[in-house]
């Protein structure tokens, strides 16, 4: 072993602006643009802070010229006197230390998004410059950070006003952020979202660069939220919505059930933040949703006493909406991100909460009552055939559920499951190509026959019915639905390869429709590649050894330049037009391929866009499709999306 020497020289100590620099996963997640706009959202989070606790009605976003950001808002303002230990201003402390902040003491938000009091200052550390501009005390005062946090301007009086507020300028670090432009959709929602469970408050956008411009309004808060959820769908009846604040925990749900639609879709909330990740509040939720269903069905014995109905399948069609409000002494997140409520009083102060209020209400609407208790027993029933089903083409029909499979599926020898990857290509020709071009021990490839079935808001009995997908589930051999276990999953790379045209990425849309409806978790854990095919072969005449290959037009036009004259191009259209070298080096080969994850960014943009553009409602689709893409001048193929 080599002597290394280990001593104190060896430590870094890093300030806390630099410390956030050098792992910004830690507060942000990553610095994709999920983490990007994680920036916007601890700076709209402090402006809703203010609202909540009954400062100001207003928020405004704006997207600058420059590809900075600015958050205004009609609060209290920031602090700007001297702040005693550190004997510099309150403002310039909340900026540049972790861990400070006014939101430790109950007596100045009763409740808050903020936890950690990192918001501000990770957005500093992790921004070209920060202006704060601060209107209180009938002053207007600034201060002004550059380069990662460094103080650029140190605070000073601008001018004088009758306004309270604090506007927040920033611009993302381009050395932090490979991508730094903010998303005006994205935002969008999620001031939709804030506008929601702040009633009364207008949460405006404003995108300097294109002059789109919107001002999200409420005053039935929850209710009108998940009507705008079930907009396209068809309700068994009307929102049911209450409001609990006999505990210190304050609750609010809505909820409403469709028929036709097979999915549960649950939003959860802590202190006006997305827990997208659920937590106490929704344990709570579901536990107590299962209880009173089932008592309610017992009691007015529309079930046996000794039967009863799994929550899965009183949840199907279930569209809710659950808001908490946790004061700050009892505020428990997991992790700074705060994807997953903590709070553990949580759990019982929203399922008694339930209690006391759903039994009353299905008593009152008793035809309702009864009509849901008849669809959930449906859905254990179609749910309970699956099942058999499954069973069945495990046991007495394996042999068929095989010979289905191995039909087309090319397998992989391994059995080290987590490093398998299963290619779902387009067509038998690229299939063909593929299955030469793989590497046999931990690559599979299983081409479709055509396109899939659309399978947004369709029963797991279509499914299972449908041979594509059945062969799909058998090969992925996780089952799917609400019994999908990723951790049985045969592969560890779920890769769609399909050609680079419309069809191509059409088949691409029902594929991720059928994951994220059925498999979701795959997404969740980052399973799901879209694989990269090249567009374009450019080669020397004279020695087609000499060759590039391109992704993009930009790429060709390089590349031309690059081989110079006498050069010849190769066009790929499809997937079969590539020999087995070609296609392993460009996008099977694990060493020299390209490959794109499937993630999501936000849940509620990605609930809404399935929606709308696999949805049984066109008009929303082409009004979709009108306001974000482009034809050329044939109208032969999208040439470019903007969101």
């Amino acid at each position: 072993m080599a002597d290394t020497k280990y001593t104190a020289n060896d430590i870094e100590l890093l300030s806390e602006l630099e410390g956030v620099r050098k792992r910004p996963g830690m507060y942000i997640g990553s610095t994709n643009l999920n983490g990007l706009h994680h920036l916007v959202w601890e700076v709209i989070d402090n402006s809703v802070d203010e609202a909540v606790n009954g400062y100001g009605k207003k928020i405004t976003v704006t997207l600058m010229r420059d590809g900075s950001l600015t958050v205004e808002d009609e609060g209290r303002g920031v602090p700007v006197d001297i702040h005693k230990e550190s004997g510099i201003p309150a403002v310039q402390l909340i900026y540049t230390t972790l861990h400070s902040g006014g939101k430790f003491n109950s007596k100045n938000y009763k409740t808050s998004a903020g936890l950690h009091g990192v918001g501000a200052t990770v957005v500093n550390a992790l921004s070209e410059f920060v202006e704060v501009t601060v209107y209180r005390d009938n002053q207007i005062s600034q201060i002004s950070f550059a380069n990662g946090g460094h103080l650029q301007t140190p605070l000073h009086v601008i001018g004088s006003t009758n306004k309270h507020g604090t506007t927040v300028r920033f611009k993302p670090d381009p050395s932090i952020f490979p991508n730094t432009k903010f998303s005006y959709e994205t935002i969008a929602s999620r001031l939709e979202e804030k506008s929601y469970l702040l009633t009364g408050v207008h949460f405006i956008i404003k995108d300097q660069i294109t002059g789109n411009t919107h001002d999200y309004y409420t005053e039935h808060g929850l209710r009108e939220y998940v009507q705008t959820l079930t907009i396209d769908k068809t309700p068994m009846a009307d929102v049911i919505d209450m409001s609990d604040s006999s505990n210190p925990i304050q609750v609010d749900i809505a909820m409403r059930w469709c028929v036709g639609d097979y999915s549960e879709n649950i939003y959860s909330y802590a202190n006006d933040v997305r827990t997208a990740d659920g937590g106490t509040h929704e344990t709570g939720f579901k536990g107590a949703l299962t209880k009173i269903i089932n008592d309610w069905a017992s009691e007015n014995e529309l079930i046996r006493g000794n039967q009863s109905i799994d929550g899965s399948d009183i949840r199907e069609g279930l569209t809710a909406v659950i808001s908490v409000k946790v004061p700050e002494n009892k505020l428990e997140y997991e992790g700074q991100t705060k994807g997953k409520l903590g709070t553990p009083e949580a759990t019982a102060v929203v399922s008694n909460a339930l209690a006391n209020f759903m039994p009353y209400y299905l008593t009152e609407h008793k035809d309702f009552a009864v009509a849901l208790i008849k669809k959930c027993a449906q859905a254990k029933e179609a749910r309970e055939a699956a099942r058999k089903a499954r069973e069945a083409a495990r046991g007495t029909k394996k042999k068929v559920a095989e010979m289905i499979i191995s039909d087309k599926l090319a397998s992989a020898q391994s059995k080290d499951y987590k490093n398998n990857e299963l290619f779902i290509v387009e067509g038998d020709s690229a299939g063909g190509t593929a299955k030469k071009g793989r590497d046999r021990s931990h690559q599979a490839i299983l081409p479709l026959r055509g396109k899939p079935l659309n399978t947004h808001n369709v029963s797991n009995q279509e499914i299972i019915d449908n041979l594509e997908f059945s062969t799909l589930i058998q090969t992925i051999g996780a089952g799917f639905g609400d019994e999908f276990n990723p951790d049985a999953s045969h592969y560890g790379k779920i890769i769609i390869m399909t050609d680079a045209d419309t069809d191509g990425a059409h088949i691409q849309i029902l594929l991720l429709t059928f994951f994220y409806n059925y498999m979701k978790p795959l997404i969740d854990r980052g399973m799901v590649y879209i694989a990269q095919p090249p567009l374009y072969r450019v080669y020397k005449k004279s020695d087609t050894k000499k060759h590039i290959f391109c992704w993009s037009d930009e790429e060709l036009e390089k590349a031309k330049q690059k081989i110079g004259a006498g050069y010849g191009i190769n066009r790929y259209k499809g997937l079969g037009e590539m020999n087995e070298d070609e296609l392993a080096l460009t996008t099977m080969n694990k060493a020299t391929r390209m490959l794109c994850r499937v993630m999501i960014d936000d849940s509620l943009v990605t609930e809404k866009r399935i929606e709308t553009l696999m949805g049984k409602d066109s008009a929303p689709r082409w009004a979709w499709i009108q306001e974000n893409v482009t034809f050329n001048e044939k109208d032969e193929f999208i040439k470019e999306v903007k969101n």
